[in-house]
């Protein structure tokens, strides 16, 4: 039997059974649908998130204060560790190939404008700022860069900072009250958005000497830096890691650059897809019972027909052949179906809800269309098999 009378064979079969073909496609189209779905959530999470983080570029590390490793120690044992300084961050940014720093302390308080108060977050930041974060002043002017030690009585207000506590008022030149500490309005702050939760516009920044002397404290949160583009952060990190050691006389610190993070939050987030994406397997499950099914039932309606092809000289090979084609033909059309389907979900998502975010993990979606033909061909192997061994006369007193 030539590969074209097989395919008609196949297509005549499938749609001689209209509804119950079409039954079998639907449950195997829901699948690879629901599975295609789960993946493009979990690709659009992992797109959403690395975003988030490489909106302040990938030219950049932080250092923070204690190793990540711990050890035990008797109880009752003084910690050695030294905290960071603005003269560690002041002997950072002098090294080759460091482009800026920003020397970070961060608290809570209560801001006073008039007869209006709001609870924010105050950053103590340097005037490189601006350069390291990659973000811009919408008004005024940002913090001067006159050393990181001089304690200067200046504020420039994030976004809704100022859109709350000034309302329609122009805040450049305003007095502004922190805690018990007067400060003057120099600058207002672009919009930036949230960051995994975190608005980045209800927000304050003062000179980090400042913001010492107001929280009360000597050690620094972090130090971010800003290093050359091009460079292997590697390289700058051992460099930082060299000159802290012997500032402190130990490894009393950490280094996360943006890269490393970025590559363990892909991991992890790419390992919570591939989960979602078992667990929509699942329902393939169902597909491959469908076709099973039917194709079982394909086998006993039709004996007489495949005792008549074996009398009219049809191999056994064709016999099986022929029903491998409709079972894969069924698992192929489902899963073009599921595709469709997924997308429509997608785009109709993307328009209603655009919040959430979906992007179509073609990996995996191309994995699904072929694993549909799998389907297909696994459950109805067993049934093509029986109906290939079928003796041809006994096959035609069927009828």
């Amino acid at each position: 039997m030539r590969p074209f009378d097989l395919g008609s064979y196949a297509l005549g079969a499938v749609r001689a059974h209209r509804q119950r073909s079409l039954l079998t496609i639907l449950g195997i189209a829901v699948g690879i649908a629901t599975v295609i779905l789960l993946t493009a959530l979990g690709e659009g999470v992992r797109q959403f998130v690395l975003g988030e983080f490489s909106q302040f570029g990938s030219n950049l590390l932080g250092v923070f204060p204690g190793k990540n490793s711990t050890f035990g120690g008797a109880p009752g044992t003084i910690s050695t560790t030294r905290p960071l300084t603005l003269a560690d961050a002041e002997a950072v940014a002098r090294l080759p190939l460091v482009d800026g720093v920003v020397p970070t302390i961060q608290g809570n308080a209560n801001i006073e404008y008039g007869q209006r108060s709001r609870r924010t977050n105050v950053f103590g930041v340097s005037g490189q700022m601006l350069q390291v974060w990659n973000v811009r002043v919408a008004t005024g002017q940002f913090l001067p860069d006159h050393g990181l030690s001089k304690a200067r009585a200046v504020a420039v207000l994030g976004a809704k900072t100022r859109r709350e506590l000034f309302r329609g008022d122009n805040p450049l030149g305003a007095r502004i009250r922190i805690g018990n500490d007067s400060f003057r309005v120099i600058g207002v702050m672009e919009p930036k958005g949230e960051m995994l939760g975190f608005d980045l516009d209800d927000t304050l920044f003062i000179p980090v000497a400042s913001a010492q002397a107001l929280f009360n404290r000597e050690g620094l949160a972090e130090i971010d830096v800003l290093f050359r583009l091009g460079e292997p952060s590697a390289r700058i990190a051992e460099s930082i890691t060299a000159l802290l050691k012997a500032r402190h006389g130990t490894e009393d610190f950490s280094i996360t650059t943006q890269d490393k993070m970025q590559d363990v939050l892909g991991s992890i987030i790419g390992i919570l897809t591939a989960g979602v994406a078992a667990i929509g397997a699942i329902s393939l499950l169902v597909g491959a019972v469908g076709v099973g099914t039917v194709m079982t039932i394909a086998v006993t309606e039709r004996t007489a027909e495949i005792g008549l092809l074996r009398a009219l000289g049809a191999a056994r090979a064709n016999i099986l052949r022929g029903f491998l084609l409709e079972a894969a033909l069924l698992g192929c059309v489902g899963g073009l179906a599921g595709l469709a389907l997924a997308g429509a979900v997608v785009g109709l998502l993307s328009l209603l809800a655009p919040s959430v975010p979906l992007a179509i993990a073609w990996g995996y979606t191309l994995a699904a269309l072929g694993l549909s033909v799998v389907i297909g061909l696994g459950a109805g192997i067993l049934p093509a098999a029986r109906a290939a061994a079928l003796d041809p006369v006994v096959a035609l007193r069927a009828e």
